[in-house]
């Protein structure tokens, strides 16, 4: 089991790693578009800051949590309504990111265990909830990177990005109107430091395997499974990576493929 401590140090450390990418940004910058459609670099930040704060309301007040949630204008809107909402010139809006998540980390930490949080369509502990966070700064902050072409060190963190994704494999399937499968899959990925990081029977039929990073980017939606070095085998796991989602709410459009490497065993 994951301690939440370390889990919320790890959070800290991703927004961190996130923060200095683009806290010296020329204001010009700030602007720049990212791969999601219609969005800034200055929205993928305000994006993160409103997430927060809902997230925040969920730990300390439901019943304020649940107000956002009444007058949300529909949930396909939701998303571009907040990031719009918390969008402000530079100075500010990374002042509101820096105390939000901060103010987070602490909530998270003060849940008494086995709480569980409200959120959209489901109720999530503090350690669902921090690894939630982590694997949306990372998702976003790699938007970030792909506007400024750089490329962000892998860290271990990565593995939480990646479980959850495993975890949420049938809600992918549900999310995009399907039977959440039974048959079992064994996920073998390989982490930034060589190590192989797994999950499922070692005997299941279906398997995924590849770098931990092309997982990550998958179920995020970061990257199209043709364009990533994932290797499925049998019919549940090659159909999951064409559904994969490792957040909330309903499927997204996902990225569109610019290579075609994905390979089906």
């Amino acid at each position: 089991m994951v301690d939440l401590s370390e889990l919320l140090t790890d959070l800290a450390d991703e927004s961190a790693q996130l923060d200095a990418l683009v806290a010296a940004l020329p204001l010009a910058d700030w602007a720049r578009p990212t791969p999601a459609p219609g969005w800034s670099i200055g929205h993928q930040i305000a994006h993160l800051a409103w997430t927060d704060h809902v997230a925040l309301l969920a730990a300390t007040d439901a019943e304020a949590f649940y107000a956002t949630v009444t007058s949300a204008p529909g949930v396909t809107r939701m998303v571009d309504a907040g990031a719009e909402e918390f969008l402000a010139p530079p100075a500010e809006l990374l002042a509101r990111w820096r105390a939000g998540r901060t103010a987070l980390v602490d909530a998270l930490a003060a849940v008494p265990a086995g709480d569980k949080l409200p959120w959209y369509g489901t109720r999530m502990s503090a350690t669902s909830m921090a690894t939630a966070r982590l694997m949306e700064t990372w998702a976003h902050g790699g938007d970030v990177a792909d506007a400024l072409h750089v490329v962000r060190p892998d860290s271990d963190r990565l593995r939480h990005v990646a479980h959850l994704g495993v975890r949420t494999l049938g809600h992918g399937f549900i999310a995009h109107g399907r039977e959440a499968p039974t048959a079992p899959v064994r996920v073998e990925l390989v982490g930034p430091g060589g190590d192989t990081w797994s999950w499922g029977p070692a005997d299941a039929a279906d398997r995924v395997t590849g770098p931990a990073r092309d997982f990550c980017q998958l179920v995020t939606q970061r990257r199209h499974r043709a364009d990533l070095a994932l290797v499925a085998t049998g019919p549940v796991a090659d159909e999951w990576l064409d559904v994969a989602q490792a957040f909330a709410g309903p499927p997204g459009d996902g990225r569109k493929p610019t290579s075609g490497n994905g390979v089906r065993a």
